[in-house]
């Protein structure tokens, strides 16, 4: 596959590559990373050609939105499209001292406020300019309005009726100011898109995890829903957080958790499969979703320089059609997954 094809987005009028780069190792993901391993690994995709990147106030506490924009802001504006998200607002620490960042290996230590109304996204927007250095975003996300992270139905409810109420107004109007060209909602579990579907007119989504070489549960409603109204989406998460990358190897992570043994037993088969033909297991998951018509990009991140340029390799490395035909007479993906 060419990396740098550009696809509609869905609804919109934004043409993304079909590859881009996924800015949450930039937030010290897993592992801390040095400024100059920063550096060099955005030189290194912008040297290779990658011209779409994606990050979030979320992703180290602002870290991302910092070291992305300390180096997009030096590269000529036309050139590149950069999406972030909104639902969260940073701020101060009420006790800085003591203050756990999470999940983030570093990152900075700025608490989280959640915030979907037409302030909080207002806010978030002008917060992420600044952070970037940059005065126009292209593509803006709704982030993490889901079960997933809010964990009641009490709470989902209330943060979308905020949005429906308000929030939604704040995207409309950057969208028509041409301060954004596209609105999409970032989605981690099954039952989010239909929520948002009933309530807002969305350009796409970004699936993290959920149209995988793993899984493709999002065939059944989601994606006939999404094509009913011309919605696309972007894949992130595209090697479920980690299996079909490192492969199922002991310790391999599936959609952020150990997997199970059924789940390395999956990868192993598909492993096997992709061996038969040639096909490193990688370039399988990379670009398996982007042959569904409604996927427009796929963004892996990266620690290092290596990891762009090895994902790159991946993502041109030529795939017969045999391969998909054969993991689907093996029940190891969906029949109806469209493949070439």
């Amino acid at each position: 596959m060419d990396p740098f094809q550009r696809r509609k987005l869905g609804r919109s009028d934004v043409m993304v590559p079909q590859f881009g780069f996924g800015g949450a190792p930039l937030g010290d993901l897993f592992v801390a990373m040095s400024e100059a391993d920063s550096e060099a690994t955005l030189s290194a995709a912008w040297d290779a050609g990658v011209r779409y990147y994606d990050t979030a106030p979320w992703y180290g506490r602002g870290q991302s939105e910092h070291r992305m924009g300390r180096f997009l802001y030096r590269q000529p504006r036309k050139d590149f499209l950069i999406s972030t998200k909104v639902g969260r607002v940073l701020q101060a620490p009420a006790n800085p001292d003591t203050f756990d960042r999470g999940m983030w290996a570093g990152g900075l230590s700025f608490d989280v406020k959640w915030d979907y109304s037409y302030d909080g996204i207002m806010r978030s927007y002008e917060d992420s300019i600044q952070r970037l250095g940059l005065n126009r975003i292209d593509i803006l996300i709704i982030h993490d309005l889901d079960w997933w992270h809010h964990k009641t139905d009490a709470l989902v409810h209330a943060y979308l009726a905020q949005l429906g109420a308000s929030g939604f107004r704040a995207l409309q109007e950057l969208k028509a100011h041409g301060l954004i060209g596209a609105i999409g909602a970032g989605v981690n579990e099954l039952r989010t898109i239909p929520a948002f579907l009933d309530m807002v007119d969305l350009d796409f989504f970004m699936l993290a995890l959920r149209y995988t070489l793993g899984e493709q549960d999002t065939l059944d409603e989601e994606l006939p829903a999404c094509a009913e109204r011309g919605v696309g989406f972007i894949v992130a998460g595209v090697f479920s957080s980690g299996i079909y990358a490192t492969g199922p190897v002991p310790g391999a992570k599936y959609n952020y958790a150990d997997a199970t043994p059924e789940q390395l037993e999956r990868a192993r088969k598909i492993e096997a499969v992709c061996k038969r033909h040639g096909v490193p297991l990688a370039s399988a998951a990379l670009q398996f979703p982007l042959h569904h018509p409604l996927a427009a990009s796929v963004i892996p991140g990266g620690f290092k320089p290596e990891h762009v340029t090895r994902n790159l390799e991946l993502f041109r490395h030529e795939i017969p059609n045999d391969l998909w035909a054969e993991l689907k007479s093996e029940g190891l993906i969906r029949a109806d997954a469209p493949t070439p």
